[in-house]
């Protein structure tokens, strides 16, 4: 059984050689895994459509937020949130123009790297040091700050464009986090109803967007509290556990029918 993860050979920050290496193995693992597993429903159809395979949906978990301190010395639904990897296909730079498109006062908090010399990287310095209110943490390996950030926030931009069920999408609703997403298919079919906005990937589409929210105290909690409840009902641990669980015990017991034919 092989988790599919998303479509990394579609991703901008590969170049043309990594791509088809990428694309090869997507390849051998339709002709060679006994099963799959993708993580949304578009991967899904991705695999059925363009390798002629069938997968197990299953997508990521999320843990549940309850009340923490408001970090950092923020304001509770103050500030705009970025959580994200500093590579093209997560709107980083044009998140970088909308934020000089928002108010100087706008308080906004970036957290990621790009973890190799990068000039998106480097934007994301020079904004931080052009504006006195936004503040760059870097990479965040703890857990308890970065479910802190989203439970407050008063917008989270995610502006992922490529793969199934992100991670950090899903963290994000559990968080109860108001979020202005990319408006691509994974992001729809994650978050359903329950966005406070979809954007364009343009520096306008974005500042517009998380303004709207950041003005609407109503709209924040309605979809801080439709997120929460989404994230309860489909993107619990224990529900991907046991969907993980019956895969596993369905594979086991087809490999049996067949050792016996």
């Amino acid at each position: 059984m092989v988790n599919v993860d998303g479509i990394e050979w579609e991703r901008a920050k590969w170049g043309r050689t990594a791509s088809n290496v990428f694309l090869a193995g997507a390849r051998a693992t339709a002709k060679y895994a006994d099963s799959i597993v993708c993580d949304s429903v578009r991967i899904q159809s991705r695999w059925r459509g363009e390798f002629d395979v069938d997968g197990v949906f299953i997508p990521y978990g999320a843990d549940s937020v309850e009340d923490p301190p408001v970090p950092l010395g923020l304001e509770r639904r103050g500030y705009v949130l970025l959580v994200a990897r500093f590579v093209p296909e997560n709107t980083v730079e044009e998140f970088i123009a909308a934020v000089d498109a928002l108010p100087i006062t706008t308080t906004v908090v970036i957290v990621g790297s790009a973890g190799y010399p990068s000039p998106i990287e480097d934007a994301v310095a020079r904004l931080a040091e052009r504006r006195q209110h936004v503040q760059w943490l870097g990479h965040v390996s703890d857990d308890a700050l970065l479910a802190a950030l989203w439970y407050h926030a008063g917008a989270y931009f995610h502006g992922h464009s490529v793969g199934g069920t992100n991670p950090a999408l899903v963290q994000a609703m559990a968080a109860g986090a108001p979020v202005v997403a990319r408006d691509t298919e994974f992001n729809r079919e994650v978050l359903a109803d329950t966005a406070a906005a979809f954007v364009e990937p343009t520096s306008e589409a974005i500042a517009e967007g998380i303004s709207r929210v950041l003005r609407s105290p109503a709209l924040q909690e309605s979809a801080s509290m439709r997120a929460r409840s989404r994230a309860a009902e489909h993107y619990t641990w224990d529900g991907i556990c046991a969907l993980y669980e019956r895969a596993l015990v369905d594979a086991l017991n087809e490999g049996s029918k067949r050792r016996l034919i």
